[in-house]
Parts: structure tokens; C-alpha cells; sequence
């Protein structure tokens, strides 16, 4: 029976003897004291020290943890193999979904070299594409990158903020479309904040903090103004436009409405993504409410006449299109395209039309409107993935889109709006990839409470599975986030070697609307936890039926350990099961009486059994927990619990009377071992030719290690 269960057991001993390899010594990780009381609980965090990274002590720490990680991932046998996929498909040409104002279109396009992308012009059709700006020049050692930009309605200026380090403070400047000179003008202590240009293009409004007292990535930053800078001024000319001391967990934005003297203002409250909507009629008068609860988000969309669209969630958990009327003073609410049984993620109006992108168990599908909320028609597709675009102006009749899944490289599609024709635009030109040899599977799978959870499988379709394939398993559930279909270099890479790309839906995130971002947070946290798990017993379950052969020995993995180039590894293992297995001999011939003597084969082993088996068994009250008997001839022996849980450091383990337990354990801990050292090594070294660095203040930048 011990073939079984070996690998659990070898699981357990293989971590438990890795720090104890002299090759493997981990940076030790101070505890230091400290409580708190929290609504009444007292908190424990012995490393809340970590907290201020900007302290020797955590700068130290980093750059210990990052030794030890490069000297990790350099030693390991499938760096080469790595390195060479991702230098193939790496460096390749990418732009940025093009967009117009004003006749001029502009667009982010990388060659695959640079660090950050550079945005690009083209002045009219006709004219040669050219370089706006570029982010590369920013710094030297590129840790100053461009965050945001904003074009004036008449094309002539642009406003743009970069940022230092990662840091979400924002300094704003203004560039000078024409001559591409970038103004004196310089706004500083914005944060959260884009540039919304008045209609005459004079200035534009940003959010601003109060300059920090502190050091800037410590200090609270609460009560932001909503200010109004004009183009030429310093930036202690600005005006205030909206503050509410009373209230510092209010952040602002705000929409110009086109040629209208109207603005609405968008109140957010900490991270609650309801908001408050207020609205100005005209310069001289206050915001007045129109949404002055948290009933709902109520983001604005577009205008025309006396009519203005907002995409709202009150009462409609998966989304929904209404209009606010204005006029005589009166403000009436409409609904215009109600809520369906698929999220909405995201609403464009062009062409005179309602564009709404559905997610339909994770893929896009896009129907159109009229203005008065009646279904049109469909855009056409052959392949299922994820979608987006179709920005322009309300009177536009062309516009673009973008396509892509886990297999198939970005694509980007020019539509003409009138005739719905579409022609290429531009694609991601992969060296030696070819999307058809790669399938992608959508499937659900029951998670602990029986919600049926989505998960996306993708791999090379030559791929023989079996219980040695490679699994990369990512999930991601919070924030109202989705996570869709896309398609990324790193996955590829992993494909190319012979592994699967796992990725599942999380509950906590946006696939299926407010109800499932709210299923998985707060006190539903636990369920993205269960569906995470759940994801990888079912994909270990499935590896498994479609694998030939019976669980292996712990003779056997000590041999592909080896064959493997981990002698280290085998080596303690080798010794950990003999000391194991000497260690409970010794305990055995030691005993007599109640436990039974090993050499009375007629003890009472069954009668003993028979009598104790109903007191042992409960499957409700504990989890079942596995241990591994040595090689030794259990017909021979009678051992108490105590016994094996004193000679093994094992936890006591529970009988269980459903023989099919036994069976799904077996068949699900088979490949445990060799996915799980897979996965960490290849992932490990994937992240050394991501080219990670750390940021000047020795903080962990995990953007740039997973990329």
C-alpha cells in the first residue's frame, strides 16, 4: 500500500531537508515584537518592520533575498532552453491601439529594444509617421517612465506625466505638438489623477495632494483638491476648483463635456468603486448633486444636445447604459440599454451608435445599438478571445479594434462603421510561431461549494499529456479585475518547452459582474482561495486519467532526481527514508504486550481493528491526512498511531472507510513532485531573462520580474 502515498511523504521530506542544504541557505528573515489592538483583537506581526522599506534594515533584507535568488535560478539545467525561446520571440515589433484627434492620429509603437514605447504622430493620412515623444530619454538608467498623456481638443498641445521610481506621484508637463518643445509649464503633487483640457483648450483640471511632510512613499495622502491649471502660469496660480476638508477620503474627477459649458464630477470614496456624481450647469454657479449616495458607479460616456450617456451599476450588478436629459432645468433618468445576464466591460458611442463589448464566460462579444438603446447587430467573428477599442467621436464612422487570445498574438483591425468592412492593420509578427498549432480549451470545473469556476487550458496541440507534463497554473481573483484571454510571451515560451498555461477565473474579479467580484472578497475571501485549489487538484486529477502506469517507488523518484541532475536532492531523500525506516524498526522491536510483538504474527491485529475502526474513523471533523509506511512487512506488526507519528514527524492520520479516497489520493499526488519542481525552476529562470532589475531604493519591482 505504501506505493501509494509515497509521493505526499517524499513531498513533506523533500522540503523539510532543503534548508538544510549548505547550497541553500535562505536569508534569514528577523522576528522582531510587535502587537496591536484591531477592533478589539490583539494583531501579531513579528515582521512589521518590513513595512518601512525604505529602512536600512529592509534594504538589506532585499538585497539579500535577491542574492540568493540569482545564485538559484543560475545553477539551473533549463536556463539555456528558456533563454533561447524567449531571445527568439522577445524583441518583436508592438504598437498601441491608434486613436485621433482632430485629423491627427496617435499611437505607442516599441520595436522590441526599447524599454519603454514611444509615442508616435502621424500629422494627417498622408503624412510620415514621427516620433512625439520619447520615454527613453528620460533617464538614463530608465527608472523615469511616461505615465499618462492628454491631447488638447485642437491637437496642438499635449499634456503628459511621468513618473520616478514606480511612484504613483505624477509630475505633469506640456509639449508642443508642432515643434515637439516641451513648455515651461510644470505641475507637481499629482496623484490618481488624468488632465481633462477645458473646451478652449486654456488649461487643463488634475487632482492635487498637499506636498508630503514625510518621505514620499510613506506619508497618508488624504484631502486632494481638484485644481485648475492655465497654460503659461506657474503652478501656485492654480485655482481650486472643488475640496472637502470634511471629508479626506473623497478623490475627484471630472468630465468637460464638449462644446458645453457642463461638467460633471465624479466622488469617489476610498477604493468603493460606487461613486457620488455631481454636475455644474454653467462657470459661475457650485456642483450640484445628482447622485449623492453610494447607490452605484456612474461613469460618463458621451453627449448629444440635451442628452448625456453614463454607464451606471446601480441596480445592475453586470452593467447598464442610461441617459440624464437636461433641460428647463429638469433632470430625468432614462434606461437605454438594460442590464443583460453577461457584464458589460466596456461602452463606446461612434458612428451614432451604442458600442458595448459583453464578457460572455470570459470572451468578448460586441453588439451594437442605436442611440435610443435598440439592438442593431453583431460584430462577426470566427475565434473566440478578447476585444477591444472602437474609440472615436460620436459623428465618427471608422474606428479600430484589437484581437487576441492565449494562442493567437495581438491583431489590429481598421473597421469601417457604415458597411461594418474590416482590413488588417497591424499584427504582432512572432519569429516561427504559428497559432495553429497551438490549441486553447475553456472548460469549468466545480469548486468546493459546487460554483462552477471558468479555467482557460492552452498548449501545443502535439503535446502528449501525461502526469510528467509541466502545469504554469496562474489564477487571479480581486479588485473586480478580469482577467481575459490574452496573449503573452512568457506563456509561449513556457508552451514551447512542453508545458500547459492554466489560467483560471478567481471569484473576486469582474468575468461575471459585481455578484462574482463580491463572492470572493471581503468574508468570501476564502473562496478564491478554495477555487485556486480546487483548480489544481482537478488539473492534477484530469493529468492523471490520461496517464499510463502505477504510482512509482520512493526507489524510483530518488532515480529520476538524479537523472535529472538533482543529486543534491536524492541524496537526501535517500537518507531521510532509510533513517526513517531504521528509526521505526528500532521503535517495533522494542515493543510488546498491548502494541503486539513482531514475532507473533496470531496477535490481535484484526479483532483490535474491528473494535477500534468505528472510533477512528470521522470524516467530517479532520481533513484526511496521508503518511507513507516504510518497506517493511506489515503482517508481522501491529503499530499504534503514536508510534508512526513519533518515528515519522508525520501528523496522526485518520482510517477512512471509502476506498475511493484512497484511489483519488493516489491518482492526484502522482505528479506532485515532478510539477512541482518543473514549474518553480522554469518559472524562476524565466524571470532572469525578463531582464528584472530592482529600482534604485531596493524594492522588489515584480512588474518587471513577471512581464
Amino acid at each position: 500500500m505504501h506505493n501509494k502515498y509515497i509521493y505526499m511523504a517524499a513531498l513533506l521530506i523533500l522540503v523539510s531537508c532543503s534548508n538544510q542544504t549548505d547550497n541553500f541557505e535562505y536569508p534569514e528573515s528577523n522576528k522582531v515584537p510587535f502587537s496591536e489592538e484591531v477592533h478589539g483583537y490583539v494583531i501579531e506581526d513579528a515582521y512589521r518592520w518590513m513595512e518601512d522599506f525604505t529602512s536600512e534594515d529592509s534594504t538589506d533584507w532585499v538585497e539579500r533575498q535577491n542574492n540568493f535568488t540569482q545564485k538559484f535560478i543560475g545553477k539551473n539545467k533549463y536556463k539555456k532552453s528558456i533563454a533561447k525561446n524567449l531571445d527568439e520571440v522577445w524583441d518583436t515589433d508592438s504598437i498601441s491601439m491608434p486613436y485621433q484627434v482632430n485629423k491627427k492620429t496617435f499611437y505607442y509603437f516599441n520595436d522590441g529594444s526599447w524599454q519603454q514605447s514611444k509615442l508616435m504622430i502621424k500629422d494627417c493620412e498622408e503624412c510620415q509617421d514621427r516620433v512625439l515623444l520619447d520615454p527613453n530619454k528620460f533617464s538614463e538608467d530608465g527608472t523615469i517612465s511616461l505615465a499618462s498623456t492628454s491631447v488638447s481638443n485642437d491637437a496642438s498641445l499635449l499634456a503628459f506625466s511621468i513618473s520616478d521610481g514606480g511612484s504613483d506621484w505624477r509630475t505633469w508637463k506640456v509639449l508642443d505638438i508642432e515643434s515637439g518643445k516641451t513648455l515651461d509649464d510644470r505641475i507637481e503633487w499629482a496623484k490618481f489623477s488624468g488632465a481633462s483640457w477645458e473646451n478652449d483648450d486654456s488649461g487643463f483640471y488634475y487632482q492635487k495632494y498637499d506636498e508630503p511632510s514625510e518621505e514620499l512613499l510613506k506619508d497618508i495622502n488624504t484631502a486632494p483638491k481638484l485644481m485648475f491649471h492655465k497654460i503659461g502660469t506657474a503652478q501656485d496660480e492654480d485655482v481650486i476648483v472643488y475640496e472637502n476638508p470634511e471629508k479626506p477620503r473623497w478623490s475627484w474627477g471630472i468630465s468637460v463635456v464638449k462644446d458645453s459649458k457642463i461638467k460633471f464630477l465624479s466622488i469617489g470614496e476610498g477604493t468603493d468603486e460606487r461613486n457620488r456624481l455631481y454636475v455644474q450647469l454653467s462657470p459661475d454657479q457650485p456642483f450640484i448633486p445628482l447622485i449623492d449616495e453610494l447607490i452605484g458607479a456612474y461613469s460618463f460616456l458621451e453627449s448629444k444636445n440635451d442628452t448625456f450617456w453614463f454607464y451606471s451599476t446601480e441596480n445592475a450588478a453586470n452593467g447598464k447604459v442610461v441617459s440624464l436629459t437636461i433641460k428647463n432645468g429638469s433632470f430625468v433618468w432614462n434606461e437605454v440599454v438594460g442590464e443583460s445576464t453577461n457584464s458589460i466591460s466596456s461602452v463606446n458611442f461612434i458612428n451614432n451608435s451604442i458600442v458595448v463589448s459583453y464578457l460572455v464566460d470570459t470572451f468578448t462579444e460586441v453588439h451594437f445599438f442605436d442611440l435610443k438603446g435598440v439592438y442593431k447587430n453583431k460584430l462577426a467573428t470566427e475565434r473566440k478571445g478578447t476585444m477591444g477599442g472602437f474609440g472615436g467621436e460620436i459623428e465618427d464612422e471608422v474606428s479600430y479594434f484589437s484581437f487576441t487570445n492565449f494562442v493567437t498574438p495581438r491583431e489590429i483591425y481598421k473597421i469601417n462603421l457604415t458597411d461594418m468592412s474590416q482590413e488588417l492593420f497591424w499584427k504582432e509578427d512572432l519569429k516561427g510561431h504559428d497559432s495553429t498549432l497551438f490549441t486553447s480549451d475553456f472548460k469549468f470545473f466545480p469548486s468546493k461549494d459546487g460554483t462552477q469556476i471558468p479555467i482557460h487550458l492552452s498548449y501545443k496541440k502535439s503535446l502528449k499529456i501525461d502526469s510528467n507534463t509541466p502545469i504554469l497554473l496562474y489564477g487571479y481573483g480581486g479588485f473586480n479585475i478580469s482577467r481575459l484571454p490574452g496573449f503573452s510571451k512568457s506563456y509561449l515560451t513556457w508552451m514551447n518547452q512542453g508545458g500547459i498555461v492554466a489560467v483560471v477565473n478567481l471569484r473576486g474579479g469582474g468575468e461575471y459582474g459585481d455578484n462574482w467580484h463580491d463572492a470572493g472578497r471581503l468574508f468570501n475571501k476564502q473562496k478564491e482561495n478554495d477555487d485556486l485549489q480546487t483548480a489544481f487538484d482537478e488539473i492534477m486529477n484530469n493529468l492523471d486519467d490520461a496517464a499510463a502506469g502505477d504510482g512509482e517507488s520512493i526507489e524510483k523518484l530518488i532515480e529520476n532526481l538524479r537523472n535529472n541532475g538533482r543529486e543534491d536532492l536524492a541524496d537526501q531523500l535517500e537518507k531521510a527514508s532509510q533513517e526513517m525506516q531504521e528509526k521505526i524498526m528500532e521503535e517495533l522491536e522494542s515493543r510488546s504486550g498491548d502494541a503486539g510483538a513482531v514475532n507473533s504474527p496470531e496477535s490481535v491485529t484484526q479483532n483490535s481493528l474491528e473494535k477500534n475502526s468505528e472510533r477512528l474513523i470521522d470524516d467530517t471533523a479532520y481533513p484526511l491526512t496521508y503518511v507513507t509506511m516504510p518497506d517493511l512487512d506489515t503482517k508481522k506488526f501491529v503499530v499504534p498511531a503514536h508510534v508512526l507519528h513519533a518515528g515519522m514527524h508525520f501528523s496522526p492520520f485518520v482510517m477512512s472507510k471509502r476506498e475511493e479516497v484512497y484511489t483519488n489520493f493516489m491518482s492526484s499526488t502522482k505528479s506532485y513532485i515532478s510539477y512541482l519542481v518543473k514549474e518553480f525552476e522554469l518559472r524562476r529562470n524565466a524571470a532572469q531573462f525578463a531582464k528584472a532589475k530592482v529600482s534604485k531604493t531596493g524594492k522588489l519591482d515584480i512588474n518587471k520580474i513577471w512581464k
